[in-house]
């Protein structure tokens, strides 16, 4: 099942994104709820005692979640040097899982029970070959599942962080991250924080108000987190040279266009505001 890594066109993108995650302290990135969140509406009973694959794994902060719904078997995939810090955070888990290092666009697995991918295709220079392969490593009758970038939402995401991203992307790691990153991301942090506290974390009277704001719904769900991860989350937005958003439209026609996919099954969510859940079941079974 060991894949060889060829030159691929999203080496660069894989290699950037290994200088995040090969940065970061041991364990995962993400809280269990974050992860519970990006893979609803899959939840535990969907992944227990079944053969699970995450496309893009990065540094396994999701796999070590995953891991916790107890699959029978959990393969990782990344094409870039990330696999290393993966596999160090993964040697405490007691499922029988594996990570390796392969181009997720050209991966071929004799299908799985449940097929994954989390941020990842919006990264991808075809995005749409990205989900391909996902629902390809999709056994008949299995489940599929991805998270990307939405374009709906992030109009100032587009206007502000994309001009700054198209040249901290060519920079040292260490230059975007804490050079770049760091003062970019504090007014939005003070903003998150604030809007938050205002409207008791969007619950109050005064949210309905608000909701008409940049980012609220985002801003709601990220400001529960500290600024460690508001940076990183800057981060991983700038140091990619490769980054699209991705309509509503394009979602459906993914899906329509793909013909494993059972379209009575499908399912697309719009989540916090500026992403878009979706997946659904590989036609057979």
């Amino acid at each position: 099942m060991n894949q060889p890594v060829t030159p691929s066109r999203d080496t660069s993108t894989a290699q950037a994104f290994s200088t995040s995650w090969n940065n970061l302290p041991g364990g995962s990135v993400y809280t269990a709820a974050q992860f519970a969140d990006w893979m609803a509406p899959l939840g535990p009973d969907d992944l227990r005692g079944r053969r699970v694959l995450e496309l893009g794994c990065g540094n396994a902060s999701l796999m070590v979640h995953a891991a916790g719904w107890k699959p029978a078997r959990l393969v990782g995939v990344d094409l870039g040097d990330s696999v290393r810090s993966a596999r160090v955070n993964m040697q405490r888990s007691t499922v029988d899982w594996e990570v390796l290092q392969g181009d997720l666009v050209e991966f071929e697995s004799e299908g799985f029970d449940v097929a994954y991918c989390i941020g990842v295709l919006h990264h991808l220079k075809r995005p749409q070959a990205g989900f391909d392969a996902v629902v390809r490593n999709t056994r008949p009758g299995g489940r599929f599942h991805c998270w990307v970038y939405a374009r709906e939402g992030n109009g100032v995401v587009r206007l502000i962080v994309e001009p700054v991203r198209r040249i901290a992307c060519h920079l040292p790691w260490w230059v975007t991250k804490y050079l770049v990153a760091t003062p970019l991301v504090v007014p939005y942090f003070i903003y998150a924080k604030v809007l938050a506290g205002l409207t008791g974390g969007g619950s109050s009277g005064l949210a309905r108000w608000l909701r008409a704001l940049p980012l609220f719904d985002y801003s709601m769900w990220i400001a529960r987190r500290d600024f460690a991860f508001f940076r990183h989350v800057a981060f991983d937005q700038l140091v990619t040279p490769q980054t699209a958003y991705v309509s509503r439209g394009e979602v459906d026609a993914w899906l329509r266009s793909n013909p494993a996919v059972a379209l009575d099954s499908t399912y697309v969510i719009f989540r916090n505001g500026n992403s878009w859940k979706f997946g659904g079941r590989v036609v057979g079974g």
